[in-house]
């Protein structure tokens, strides 16, 4: 008898793209409270570069082999006992904490997933749960109300194109700090556009004369300084990435863990598949070229996803 295999993606040390490679595995079976997921689309993230190359090693480090990935989505293939919500054939989203999407099978546990409404694509479904819920959980941190205004940086950016949009879906007014080639993509979706480097205070001062109510920060530790410069209230800034910077000055590091619940992926992804929220896919690759993808990943200037196809 032949046993079924899978195959995913793996990585034996740290290191660049190179040291990525593709396996065949056993194919998963679901333990008590688990379903085997056969994956559509899987995207790719910032994160899983930084792990895979040891940067973020003293707070995740890898246990060799290690495969990759968070987002997922796809079809349910094997249910494990004491599965109720979920049956074979059930088109689900959700995510991995064992880094195991990047593949074209992997045992999930149900609490992780949440149906995959029928107008959302694969991609956008596969790609949408660590922006998605890095954003709901930086714009619940700050807490804009309506009329209010506030300032995101990397605004452009994978998060930060959530961001933006949800903020603006609460009815604040929100500046965008980003580069001056996505101008017309932010105010396409109300966003005022606020380029980035030097003169930023300012420029951002002559938008908000009446201040800024708060700061959410998706790039580095210079736009908590600056937010505090800026007048605005410790308790209103969040950042995602400047743990250290955050901690000196009492600003929020509210991310995708505060916001791993199959509800809130559900929320994202209704706002998403209905339109009111854009989540654009720049890119998709095989599996078998997670390296390229990767490639194209960092050099932190594609607007949109890039999403591996596991089973395309």
């Amino acid at each position: 008898m032949t046993t079924a295999t899978a195959r995913a993606v793996r990585f034996d040390r740290y290191g660049d793209r190179d040291v990525l490679y593709v396996a065949d595995i056993d194919m998963p079976v679901p333990g008590p409270d688990e379903v085997v997921v056969e994956v559509r689309a899987a995207g790719i993230n910032p994160g899983e570069a930084a792990i895979r190359q040891g940067a973020m090693h003293e707070v995740f480090p890898a246990t060799f082999p290690s495969g990759e990935g968070s987002d997922l989505a796809g079809v349910v293939t094997a249910v494990g006992s004491g599965v109720s919500d979920f049956a074979v054939g059930d088109e689900v989203l959700g995510f991995s904490f064992e880094r195991s999407s990047h593949a074209t099978h992997t045992a999930v546990p149900a609490g992780q997933l949440t149906r995959k409404p029928a107008q959302l694509s694969w991609e956008a479904a596969g790609s949408l749960y660590v922006v998605g819920a890095t954003a709901y959980a930086a714009v619940r941190a700050v807490d804009p109300q309506p009329g209010e205004t506030v300032a995101v940086s990397a605004a452009a950016g994978g998060v930060g194109s959530l961001v933006v949009q949800l903020l603006a879906l609460r009815k604040a007014r929100v500046l965008g700090i980003a580069g001056p080639g996505n101008a017309d993509w932010l105010q396409a979706h109300g966003v005022t556009p606020i380029a980035y480097g030097d003169g930023l205070a300012d420029r951002l001062r002559e938008a908000a004369p009446d201040g800024i109510d708060a700061f959410i920060d998706l790039f580095g530790p210079d736009y908590v300084q600056l937010a505090v410069d800026l007048g605005v209230a410790p308790q209103r800034i969040d950042t995602i990435i400047s743990f250290a910077k955050a901690g000196e000055v009492g600003a929020k590091t509210e991310g995708s863990t505060d916001a791993s619940t199959p509800e809130v992926l559900a929320e994202i992804a209704e706002l998403i598949a209905t339109g009111a929220v854009d989540l654009d896919v720049a890119a998709t690759y095989p599996l078998d070229r997670v390296a390229d993808a990767f490639a194209e990943l960092e050099k932190r200037h594609t607007h949109g996803k890039i999403v591996l196809l596991p089973n395309g």
